[in-house]
């Protein structure tokens, strides 16, 4: 939903945006002006009948068997590279096949969905998920069941985008289930206040001794902060505003996770490609994490 005042357009936050497509090639029917502000927005891009279809073979690949000791099969597509899984010789190619398709089929289809992101998107990996969520054993900091943003230890991103499109695979038709919370302006208003600037010379030091890839800003050190007290706070996870969204099998959604406030409860077998969008590429980069922080503590932090 959109308010209009004078010439600026504000869009309501809902938790989800349904898009009715069926077909990863052919998104183009659909308001990419709508799509990119709700999904700048804070709202899930929910798509009901968009099916990843897997062959005969692939299917053989659902199941937790195929995980070495991660959580997730790891597919670099730079590489062409399937890590993190039980699997070799063949079947580790096959799996690394069906995961670089979906990868390709993502790309297109936000490309195609958001033609202002195209040629300014980076292609992050792809992750495979055959293991169930519920009940799977965790440190509280690692725990996908409490409410979070994303932020990564060792891959500081500087400002730039996290958006990720999943696709439930579920061969028995199992929904995935997440709770999605509060927008992250009211998240930064709540956590902002108690967030600890980094120690001085702590960044250059993480990357000296390859903690983390690249320089570490002071963006990327509130966010991770943000995302561990978010975590930690009890009371917070029980009270804040939050919605429950069921994703039934044979459906897709995108989010931007750096922002979007969310929580994995249940679910087993899903697809999942990350991308990293350049600020300046955002249709309106005022509704970006790093903006609404900078805003709220007045100052750089990028």
């Amino acid at each position: 939903m959109l308010l209009r005042w004078g010439q600026l357009s504000i869009r309501m936050f809902q938790a989800l945006e349904e898009i009715d497509l069926q077909d990863w090639r052919q998104p183009a029917a659909t308001d990419s002006t709508e799509a990119v502000q709700a999904l700048e927005a804070g709202s899930v891009l929910f798509f009901p009948r968009l099916a990843f279809q897997l062959s005969e073979a692939e299917r053989a690949y659902l199941t937790p068997s195929v995980l070495a000791k991660s959580k997730n099969v790891s597919f670099n597509p730079a590489t062409g590279k399937a890590s993190g899984t039980s699997l070799t010789g063949e079947a580790q190619e096959g799996l690394a096949r069906m995961m670089s398709r979906f990868s390709e089929s993502a790309k297109e289809l936000i490309e195609g969905l958001v033609p202002v992101y195209r040629g300014r998107i980076g292609l992050g990996r792809t992750s495979f998920r055959p293991a169930e969520i519920a009940g799977r054993a965790s440190s509280w900091r690692k725990n996908d069941t409490l409410l979070h943003i994303d932020a990564f230890p060792s891959t500081p991103t500087r400002g730039n985008r996290i958006l990720r499109l999943f696709c439930n695979v579920n061969p028995d038709g199992k929904p995935r289930v997440w709770r999605v919370g509060e927008p992250f302006e009211r998240v930064a208003e709540k956590f902002a206040p108690t967030l600890r600037r980094p120690a001085w010379g702590s960044s250059a030091l993480l990357q000296l001794f390859g903690v983390t890839k690249s320089r570490r800003t002071e963006y990327d050190h509130l966010m991770l902060q943000l995302h561990d007290e978010m975590k930690q706070d009890t009371r917070y996870q029980t009270e804040v505003s939050q919605t429950e969204c069921r994703f039934p099998s044979g459906s897709a959604w995108a989010v931007f996770v750096d922002s979007v406030s969310h929580a994995a409860l249940s679910g087993q077998h899903q697809l999942e490609q990350t991308f990293y969008l350049p600020l300046p590429a955002m249709h309106e980069e005022s509704m970006s994490p790093l903006r609404i922080l900078e805003r709220r503590l007045g100052r750089k932090l990028a």
